[in-house]
């Protein structure tokens, strides 16, 4: 298969910001935009479990594109969830309200890892590529749609721990006792998550995110043994799909510039723990754009406020290779009158063509050999 042909976008801020090429404004959308905020998000998930959402191509459409005509937002990112691949690979999910996410049986041993399945996209996640090609239909030529994935280490953590947890000790505990043990889950991971990912753009995926959710809980040491080179290999397997890619490691701010040149990304994720200033310093010699990075929990002040704070966010950061997005996924409990007056403030923001000019001229000294 090969992807589906390029097309003119009414809006292609998103991509335009990928290249690092000037733009007017930046583009936003928001992590988790089509979530519990919501309430027509709600309604539909009154009638349908979380599961049966993602398994369903038209009930995942339905909310994909819910934040378009509600917020307003720049892109569309479809509806799923990072833990549909371990899934894939054989092991039971079950998701339930106020508890979350589980695996019964964990995978712990190699005996564990060598039971799981290889991953056949088309076979095992059929239901993701169809409402991906579903919702490229629907939403036409108006706005980017994103596709996206979870990291090997999120993903080998929730399957060791069976569940999310504050420390992940389980899951470091197999890094330091069995680090072979640990590769080999993360090899068969990468494999996975890069064959999906290919395959979403195949499906009409016109911009890539990868989630590595759980970089945080990770020393440096083990972020650049256990992390880094799976974010790289994934990073490698979606450059020949020609897809611009995101990626996003809550929790390694210090790593930016380290991701930057192991990925090639086109764009990294900048959490709130760390300021405009330092993301860009830290990536200064790299033509990269950054996404983020308002607190989460900002949207809970008055509109004025978050108007404020967005502008100020929007400043930091700069004119050229912004994407102006939260820190982390929208909280469910944030008034969509909010949410949208974070959207609204990024869109009425106007960039000067001297200030576009002088950032473009700075860009290319940085550059410069």
């Amino acid at each position: 298969m090969t992807a589906l042909p390029a097309v003119a976008l009414t809006n292609d801020l998103l991509l335009r910001a990928l290249r690092s090429e000037p733009v007017e404004r930046p583009p936003v959308w928001m992590m988790r935009q089509a979530g519990r905020y919501l309430p027509e998000y709600r309604a539909v998930r009154a009638k349908s479990d979380f599961l049966t959402m993602c398994r369903t191509p038209e009930l995942a459409v339905e909310v994909t594109l819910q934040p378009l005509h509600l917020v307003g937002v720049d892109a569309a990112i479809i509806f799923s969830d990072i833990l549909v691949v371990p899934e894939a690979m054989g092991m039971k999910l079950t998701l339930d309200e106020g508890i979350g996410p589980q695996f019964p049986v964990p995978v712990r041993t190699a005996t564990d890892i060598a039971r799981l399945r290889k991953v056949d996209p088309q076979e095992s996640l059929g239901y993701v590529l169809d409402a991906l090609r579903l919702a490229r239909h629907e939403i036409g030529n108006r706005v980017p749609l994103i596709g996206f994935a979870g990291a090997p280490w999120t993903l080998a953590a929730y399957m060791i721990e069976g569940k999310g947890t504050k420390q992940f000790a389980l899951a470091k505990r197999l890094l330091f006792e069995q680090p072979a043990v640990a590769h080999a889950l993360l090899d068969h991971l990468a494999t996975a998550v890069g064959d999906y990912m290919v395959a979403q753009v195949e499906a009409g995926a016109q911009v890539l995110q990868l989630f590595e959710s759980w970089a945080g809980a990770l020393g440096p040491r083990e972020f650049r043994t256990f992390c880094l080179p799976y974010l790289a290999r994934i990073a490698k397997r979606v450059q020949s799909t020609g897809a611009p890619l995101i990626v996003f490691a809550p929790g390694a701010g210090w790593a930016l510039g380290e991701i930057a040149d192991a990925t090639n990304a086109e764009a990294i994720g900048v959490d709130w723990h760390t300021t405009p200033q330092t993301a860009r310093q830290l990536t200064q010699a790299r033509t990269v754009a950054l996404q983020g990075n308002l607190d989460p929990c900002a949207l809970y002040a008055a509109p004025a406020k978050i108007r404020q704070r967005t502008h100020e966010m929007i400043s930091a950061f700069g004119p050229i290779g912004h994407i102006a997005n939260l820190g982390h996924g929208i909280l469910p409990d944030i008034p969509p009158a909010h949410a949208r007056a974070f959207v609204d403030a990024v869109k009425e923001w106007r960039w000067t063509d001297e200030a576009l000019a002088r950032s473009a001229n700075h860009a290319q000294r940085a550059g410069a050999p």
